[in-house]
């Protein structure tokens, strides 16, 4: 039976109720016929387990639909977090191997400064040292040159290289 008819049967109930004939000195009672009524009620007990069932099968298919939405939410809700703690942790690996990188950077840059630093000086002491050998071998030049224009400008004969007093 469908829902209308159900009203139908109630509201007929509901109208041989109102319109049955009150009793005398009791103004909330009234003459009702049984059968009438009980028939009107064996249709409705009919009526209703159909509707019932329906009702609980439409109420079992919303729970079901509920329950499936909430697991397929908590699976997305899941895998979302998974997904953040992956970005995360690639962002961790990615700003560690950067702070690496800048570190080694660093590194390498303090350790070109320090060679550049170190060569510098050792270019230094051994320009230093050409110079004050270079500078010691001219004046041993000059020297020999003053004396050798003093033994040729006295007249004096040499006659081998030994003969001249360095």
């Amino acid at each position: 039976m469908n829902e209308q008819h159900i009203e139908d049967i109630i509201s007929a109930l509901y109208d041989l109720v109102q319109d049955a004939r009150a009793l005398p000195l009791g103004a909330d009672k009234c003459i009702l016929e049984r059968d009438k009524v009980l028939d009107m009620l064996d249709e409705i007990i009919a009526a209703l387990p159909g509707e019932l069932k329906q009702s609980r099968a439409i109420v079992e298919s919303r729970n079901e639909l509920i329950g499936q939405a909430r697991r397929e939410a908590e699976t997305i809700v899941r895998q979302a977090q998974q997904k953040a703690n992956e970005l995360v942790e690639q962002e961790a690996i990615y700003l560690e191997a950067k702070r690496q990188c800048q570190q080694m950077f660093d590194n390498t840059q303090n350790r070109i400064s320090e060679l550049k630093k170190a060569s510098n000086a050792y270019m230094d002491d051994a320009l230093r040292r050409t110079e004050e050998a270079i500078a010691l071998s001219l004046g041993e030049v000059r020297e020999t040159r003053v004396k050798f224009r003093s033994l040729t400008q006295g007249g004096e004969k040499v006659e081998s290289v030994e003969d001249i007093d360095l």
